[in-house]
């Protein structure tokens, strides 16, 4: 089979998805109305320790679909790198990225395809993700449910303003792959959590560098998908590094649009307000901020906030651009 016209991209950036990538395959096999238009799946193997290139390679020898599924492998771990790979892969201007434990609606690629043709200024747009609990969370977890990548902004699209330095994650975000080309440095100082490097946000900044090029960012509730949460994920274990790396990776998100030359003032500023937002945690949450699981969560998240900018310049984030590279 040999396409050489594309109009959508489905990219699928997975790290020892194996148990995962079949149900996501089962749903892309089912998606609807994607006959006056062409596509394919790229399947991005970010270093896996599984068997998740034998899965792939096992569906490819028995695929009899129209749009092709292709594999590649991408040995440096982390979300920056692998998006950046499919990227480079995708014979399409537009690329859907969907996380392994992504499940998409059977219309979302329709929809997808839709919105971007309408919106030609959009340099990215987001989907209405909703969660799918593998147990119950506790009653107050909704405080801190956007950081899992859930986002329910409504039924209406919706424009994020660039003043109010808030952007979408990147689970079920389509790019447009010429406001990346355009707008994405060579290393950002973000890649991704992998072996040694607790840091996260790479989503952030990668949007931000798009935001600050003057390309729009929208979020899409017509591209539904369901986020898989595990149980392991509302542990404390998981969630307490989990926020301090969100936090330690702050001063970079945080500065894309600001002059180098100002800065320090805004750093100082940020310095001045992160302390602010801890003092009044612990006086409206008191001990529980050691023992209570959402207040935990966000106090590691305003501490990690604060030692932002200390944490990256002494590991040379911020000297030499990516560490390790």
């Amino acid at each position: 089979m040999n396409i050489v016209n594309i109009d959508f991209t489905i990219a699928i950036p997975t790290y020892n998805g194996a148990a995962r990538l079949p149900e996501l395959l089962e749903r892309l096999q089912n998606q609807i109305n994607t006959e006056q238009f062409t596509w394919e799946i790229i399947v991005v193997d970010n270093n896996s320790t599984d068997n998740t290139a034998e899965v792939i390679h096992n569906y490819q020898a028995n695929w009899q679909f129209p749009y092709p599924l292709k594999y590649c492998f991408e040995a440096k771990q982390g979300a920056a790198h692998a998006r950046k790979r499919a990227i480079e892969e995708a014979k399409s201007e537009l690329i859907g990225f969907l996380d392994d434990d992504n499940y998409p609606e059977p219309d979302w690629i329709t929809q997808a395809y839709i919105f971007g043709n309408q919106n030609p200024k959009s340099g990215a747009y987001a989907s209405q993700v909703h969660p799918a609990w593998e147990v119950e969370p506790p009653a107050n977890f909704q405080r801190i449910t956007p950081f899992l990548a859930i986002t329910e902004r409504g039924n209406l699209p919706l424009l994020y303003d660039k003043s109010k330095k808030l952007l979408p994650p990147s689970a079920g975000l389509v790019i447009r792959k010429q406001a990346w080309l355009e707008s994405i440095p060579e290393n950002p100082v973000l890649t991704g959590r992998a072996s040694g490097n607790m840091l996260t946000g790479e989503d952030t900044e990668m949007l931000s560098y798009i935001q600050k090029a003057n390309w729009e960012i929208w979020y899409n509730p017509k591209m539904e998908i369901y986020h898989q949460i595990p149980k392991w994920r509302l542990q404390k274990d998981y969630l307490i590094p989990f926020f301090r790396g969100i936090g330690l990776s702050r001063y970079v998100t945080r500065m894309v649009n600001i002059q180098p030359l100002a800065r320090p003032f805004f750093c100082f500023a940020y310095i001045i307000n992160d302390v602010r937002k801890i003092v009044l945690h612990v006086i409206k949450y008191g001990f529980l901020v050691k023992t209570e699981l959402v207040a935990a969560c966000e106090m590691q998240l305003f501490i990690s906030s604060l030692m932002s900018p200390f944490y990256l310049w002494k590991n040379g984030y911020l000297k030499s651009g990516v560490k390790g590279q």
